[in-house]
C-alpha cells in the first residue's frame, strides 16, 4: 500500500475485501480516529470534507455534488453549514493497516456555537482550517480556544494555497504568533484541487490520538446532533465513550429521563449503514422510535436502563433563544398552513421555539425564538421556499429582565407585554463580549461604529503590524439590527466578528409605538434604548411614508413614547381634479365644486381606515 485512499486504479480484490464489507468488520479501537474540522466562516470546511469523501469512494461518482454534507439548498447557496454532519471514512495507512476516520463537520456561524462545542467534545482531534489569503480571523481564535478547552489535538491546516493572493509565510507567522501553535506541523492543502489532502490524512493518523474507553463497563454516550426522518422518526447522532450499544437495548436519557428501546444502530456513510453494535470510541446513529425531535437534547448523555452509568458527561446546557420575532401570514386564511409548516420545521430544528400570538394589524400568528439573526433568516427562507408561504416578520427583539415596584420580576421579549412605566423599578438587557479582528487602517471607523452601538472597549492590541484585535462589551439589542452589515461595509469585508453572551445590565428602556392615522400599529411597536428612540422613530416613519399608498385625505404617521409624539411624517392627500369638467364660466362654479370636495374629505378623514401593505412591514425591518 502507498498510504493513499482508494483510487480508480486500486485492484478490485482490495476494494471488495476491506471496504465494501467494512461495516461488518471490526476495526480495533487504536485504529479509530475521531476528528472535526473547525474554522471561520467560508474558510473551506465543507469543501475539504468533500475531498475526503471523494478519495474514500464511499459514494457513487454520479451522485457526488459539491458541499455534499450540506443537505439544504440554503447552505449551498450561501456557502455556510447550518446543520453539522457526520461521516465515517475508511482509510489505509502507510503500513497497509485499515483505519476508520470519523469526521464531524461543524457549522461556522456564531449562532450555532453550542452545536460546534458538542461536536468538538465528541472528538479527540481537530483540523483548524485557516484561509491562506485571509489568515487568522475572530472565529478561528474562538474555535481554537473551544478545542483547547476540550483538550483536543489541534492540527493547523493552511487551505486555499492555490489562490494567487495566498501568503503562506504570513499565515505561518500568525499560527506561531497569534495561535501559539507550531507552524512546522501545519499542513498545506487546496481543498478545491485536492493538493496536499493525502499528506493531511497521514498527519491525522499520526497526530490524532486513538479514543480511550472500555466496552465492558456501563454505557456512556454523547448526543451531539439529531435529525428527523419522516419514515423512521428521530435519528440520534452519538459518540460512544464507554460501553457497548446494540439494537434491543433499552436506553435512558440523563436530563430528559425518558427511556426508549433501540431498534437499529449503525454508522454514517453519507447514507445510514446498519451495524450490529456501537462500541466505545465509535461514532454512529441510533433509531429508537422517537417521534418528536424536541424530546432529544443536544449534549445529553445516553446510558442503558439495566446497567446505568453513575454520572453524565460534562458540558450539557439547555439551548436558549436570544432573538425573538413574530411571524404572520400575509393572507389570514393561510394561518393553518403556517401552523403546519412551523410544526414540520420544528421536527428538523429543535432550537426553534414558538407559541401562538395575535396582532390587531396582522391577525393570528406565532411568536418565535431564534438562536440569532442568521437562524431567523434561515427559518424565514425555509418557510417561503419549502412551504410556499408569504409571511411577515415583525422587528426582532431580545429578552429583557423587568424588575417591578411590587417586588416581582420577569422576562419579556414582546413589546406588547411591556407594562406601564410607572410600575417598573428598573430594566436589565443582555450584553455580549464582542471580539473583532480588523486590518489596522479600518480601526477608526470600527471604533466609531462600536461607540455608536453603546459599546465599551475592554481591550485593544495589535496582533502584528497589520492587524488589530478589539474586544468590546455591548448590548445584544444593538447588534441584531445592522451591526454586521455596517462592519463589513466599513472594513470592505476584511473585519471578522465573534461574540458570546455575557450577562444582564441595567438600561433605560422605552416602548416605541408607531401610529398610522392616529391608530397604533402593534406589529410595528419596538422596545428601544431611550436615546435611540427618536432616530429610530424617524427612520420608521420615513420608510412608512414611502411605502403606504396615498389616499384622498392626509395620513399622519407618528412615532410615540406613551402620549409623547417624538417623530412625524405626513402622506399628502391624493387630490382629484373636480374642476376638470369646468371649461369656462364664472369662477364661483369652480369654487362651489372645491368647497363640496373639501366637505367630503372631512367626512372621509373621520371614517377613513388606512391599509398598511406587506412591503411596509418588510421595509421597517430593513430600515436600519
Amino acid at each position: 500500500m502507498n498510504g493513499k485512499l482508494l483510487t480508480a486504479e486500486t485492484p478490485l480484490i482490495e476494494v471488495l475485501t476491506p471496504f465494501r464489507y467494512s461495516g461488518l468488520m471490526k476495526v480495533p479501537r487504536e485504529r479509530i480516529r475521531n476528528f472535526c474540522i473547525i474554522a471561520h466562516i467560508d474558510h473551506g470546511k465543507s469543501t475539504l470534507a468533500d475531498r475526503f469523501i471523494e478519495k474514500a469512494m464511499i459514494i457513487d461518482k454520479r451522485k457526488f455534488q459539491n458541499q455534499l454534507l450540506d443537505s439544504m439548498d440554503i447552505e449551498r447557496e450561501r456557502g455556510i453549514t447550518i446543520k453539522s454532519q457526520a461521516v465515517t471514512i475508511p482509510y489505509i495507512g502507510k503500513e497497509g493497516e485499515m483505519y476508520t476516520l470519523n469526521l464531524v463537520d461543524t457549522p461556522g456561524h456564531v449562532d450555532f456555537s453550542y452545536e460546534v462545542s458538542r461536536a468538538i467534545s465528541s472528538c479527540e482531534g481537530a483540523l483548524l482550517l485557516i484561509d491562506a489569503s485571509q489568515g487568522v480571523e475572530a472565529q478561528t481564535l474562538a474555535n481554537m480556544y473551544m478545542a483547547l478547552e476540550h483538550d483536543l489535538e489541534i492540527i493547523p491546516v493552511i487551505n486555499k494555497i492555490d489562490l494567487p493572493s495566498a501568503d503562506i509565510d504570513f499565515v505561518k507567522h500568525q499560527i506561531d504568533h497569534d495561535l501559539g501553535l507550531d507552524s512546522d506541523t501545519a499542513v498545506l492543502v487546496s481543498a478545491k484541487t485536492g493538493e496536499g489532502v493525502d499528506d493531511l490524512l497521514e498527519a491525522l493518523v499520526e497526530y490524532v490520538p486513538a479514543p480511550r474507553g472500555d466496552e465492558n463497563i456501563p454505557l456512556k454516550a454523547l448526543i451531539f446532533d439529531s435529525h428527523y426522518d419522516p419514515y423512521r422518526g428521530v435519528i440520534i447522532h452519538v459518540r460512544v465513550f464507554e460501553g457497548t450499544l446494540k439494537s434491543g437495548d433499552t436506553i435512558k436519557l440523563f436530563f430528559s429521563e425518558n427511556s426508549y428501546k433501540v431498534e437499529e444502530t449503525g454508522i454514517f456513510r453519507i447514507d445510514l449503514e446498519k451495524k450490529d453494535r456501537l462500541t466505545s470510541g465509535e461514532v454512529g446513529y441510533i433509531i429508537a422510535g422517537i417521534k418528536t425531535i424536541s424530546d432529544i437534547r443536544i449534549g445529553d448523555t445516553i446510558t442503558v436502563v439495566d446497567n446505568p452509568c453513575s454520572e453524565p458527561l460534562d458540558g450539557f446546557k439547555e439551548v436558549q433563544p436570544v432573538v425573538f420575532s413574530s411571524i404572520y401570514p400575509v393572507d389570514s386564511e393561510d394561518y393553518e398552513e403556517l401552523h403546519t409548516a412551523i410544526d414540520r420545521l420544528k421536527l428538523n430544528d429543535a432550537s426553534l421555539v414558538y407559541e401562538k400570538d395575535s396582532s390587531a394589524a396582522l391577525g393570528f400568528g406565532f411568536r418565535c425564538g431564534f438562536l440569532g439573526l442568521l437562524h431567523l433568516e434561515v427559518v424565514q427562507e425555509r418557510l417561503e421556499r419549502e412551504f410556499g408561504l408569504s409571511i411577515v416578520f415583525t422587528s426582532p427583539s431580545v429578552q429583557y429582565h423587568l424588575f417591578l415596584k411590587n417586588g416581582e420580576d420577569h422576562f419579556i421579549d414582546n413589546p406588547l407585554e411591556f407594562p406601564d412605566p410607572m410600575q417598573i423599578e428598573y430594566v436589565e438587557e443582555p450584553y455580549i463580549k464582542a471580539t473583532l479582528i480588523t486590518p489596522s487602517e479600518f480601526v477608526g471607523g470600527i471604533i466609531k461604529l462600536c461607540l455608536e452601538k453603546r459599546g465599551v472597549q475592554e481591550s485593544m492590541h495589535y496582533l502584528d503590524e497589520k492587524r488589530v484585535e478589539l474586544v468590546y462589551d455591548m448590548p445584544l439589542a444593538e447588534v441584531i439590527f445592522d451591526f454586521y452589515d455596517r462592519l463589513k461595509s466599513i472594513s470592505r469585508g476584511y473585519a471578522s466578528f465573534d461574540y458570546e453572551i455575557d450577562d444582564f445590565r441595567r438600561t433605560d428602556l422605552v416602548r416605541l409605538d408607531i401610529m398610522v392615522n392616529g391608530q397604533v400599529v402593534d406589529a410595528l411597536s419596538q422596545l428601544v434604548f431611550r436615546e435611540n428612540a427618536v432616530p429610530r422613530a424617524r427612520v420608521v416613519c420615513k420608510k412608512l411614508r414611502e411605502e403606504i399608498p396615498r389616499q384622498q385625505f392626509k395620513i399622519p404617521i407618528q412615532g410615540a413614547i406613551g402620549s409623547t409624539i417624538i417623530a412625524r411624517e405626513t402622506i399628502s392627500a391624493l387630490r382629484k381634479d373636480v374642476t376638470a369638467k369646468c371649461y369656462g364660466g364664472d369662477i364661483s362654479r369652480k369654487r362651489k365644486l372645491l368647497e363640496k370636495q373639501k366637505e367630503g374629505k372631512k367626512r372621509m378623514k373621520m371614517v377613513g381606515n388606512v391599509e398598511v401593505p406587506q412591503s411596509a412591514f418588510l421595509s421597517v425591518l430593513k430600515s436600519d
